[in-house]
């Protein structure tokens, strides 16, 4: 095939998620395009940054033509933040890391036991303001454990200990828990969609639950680990005497776990549906229409590995690609998955940023120069 031909007939969607630490996704896009043009002067790149639920999600949908909103809100630690969410035809998308997140709290500071997701309720009631009438509910990256008492708590239900005082904010707080009244949440969420967007699947408690998998992520020791999820299965009972069997239920069902057990309050309490974040984000970022335009996709994040197999962007992409009968190439800074995994994936190569620049630190900071010279090899291998 002549340079001409390739030209005149290939198209490339850049369809990629950050680089964690180093590039946001539209960053990713915009050194690809770049890396790719050097070598292909002129050649139609359609970029689509992706993200999973998680944080970079609001980001995404801006990118992708949402109109980005600011809200204040109460931080994880009770301070106020501004948080941003994304809105377009009756649609928000809300990132519960944008209130609740781990970014809003200081280097080496953690609260385990007493970060709230109140903030999260807010920016949901921000949404809702803002005329939604679906909301899809990105959840991750948060620094919260308290099963979504916080949020709850925004929208209008009362938590009392048995002295009919209200519980503290935080997981730790919910094992002195006596009544839970959700009779007062705002009406608005019983003819609104919610979505609950989230690649863990894990339940509420237990050895897969919020607490034991990513409360040491927040900070938790192994015993604030235990007080978290006792405290939670207290939470989901005392729930359970107020709204019946459904408590129970939910807490068992995929994606309770998600984000401290946001994921939870939002499935008993709100009406949520969950799915997987990167099935949900596809559909609203309009992957489908770009993808039926591509002859060639390039998808990617910070680290391959075998959490990308498990509901992570790239493996939505790649597979909705596979299914369409394209191409699929990945852009990443360190790879730890063998070629036979990434096949089965429906990634046909991994290009990796450290195969360039082996130091860690060095290529984190060189992570945009080193991605264009990435992307100029794709070029070389896939269109010319």
């Amino acid at each position: 095939m002549t340079d001409g031909a390739v030209f005149e007939s290939a198209r490339v969607l850049v369809a990629a998620d950050k680089f964690k630490g180093s590039l946001t996704a539209v960053q990713v896009a915009e050194r690809v395009t770049a890396g790719l043009r050097r070598i292909v002067p002129g050649l139609a790149v359609e970029t689509l940054p992706v993200a999973d639920g998680g944080d970079g999600t609001v980001a995404a949908a801006v990118a992708a033509g949402f109109a980005r909103r600011e809200a204040r809100v109460t931080g994880p630690l009770g301070t106020p933040v501004t948080a941003a969410f994304a809105v377009r035809d009756g649609v928000a998308v809300v990132e519960m890391a944008e209130a609740s997140g781990l970014q809003h709290l200081p280097e080496g500071v953690f609260a385990p036991l007493t970060a709230t997701t109140y903030g999260s309720g807010e920016l949901l009631l921000a949404a809702l303001d803002a005329g939604a009438r679906t909301i899809v509910f990105g959840v991750g990256g948060s620094a919260t454990t308290d099963g979504g008492a916080g949020m709850l708590s925004a929208l209008g239900a009362r938590f009392l200990d048995a002295a009919g005082e209200p519980v503290a904010p935080g997981g730790g707080p919910l094992a002195t828990l006596g009544t839970a009244d959700l009779s007062g949440l705002d009406p608005r969420f019983g003819s609104v969609d919610l979505v609950l967007a989230s690649d863990v699947d894990n339940p509420l408690t237990g050895p897969k639950g919020a607490p034991a998998v990513y409360g040491p992520q927040k900070g938790a020791s192994p015993e604030d680990v235990a007080t978290l999820d006792a405290a939670l299965g207290h939470f989901a009972e005392v729930l359970e005497a107020s709204v019946g069997a459904r408590a129970a239920e939910a807490a068992l069902a995929p994606g309770a776990g998600a984000a401290g057990g946001i994921g939870y309050g939002a499935l008993v309490a709100l009406g949520a549906t969950f799915r997987p974040g990167i099935e949900v984000m596809l559909d609203v970022l309009g992957f489908a229409p770009a993808l039926a335009r591509a002859t060639l996709v390039i998808t990617g994040e910070g680290s391959l590995d075998e959490q990308t197999l498990h509901g992570k962007a790239p493996a939505g992409v790649a597979a909705a690609a596979r299914a369409a009968g394209i191409e699929v190439v990945a852009v990443c800074g360190r790879l730890a998955l063998p070629p036979e995994a990434l096949g089965t994936a429906g990634i046909r190569r991994a290009y990796a940023l450290t195969a360039l620049e082996p130091d860690p630190a060095r290529c984190m900071a060189e992570a945009g120069p080193l991605l264009e010279r990435v992307a100029e090899q794709i070029a070389h291998d896939f269109l010319t």
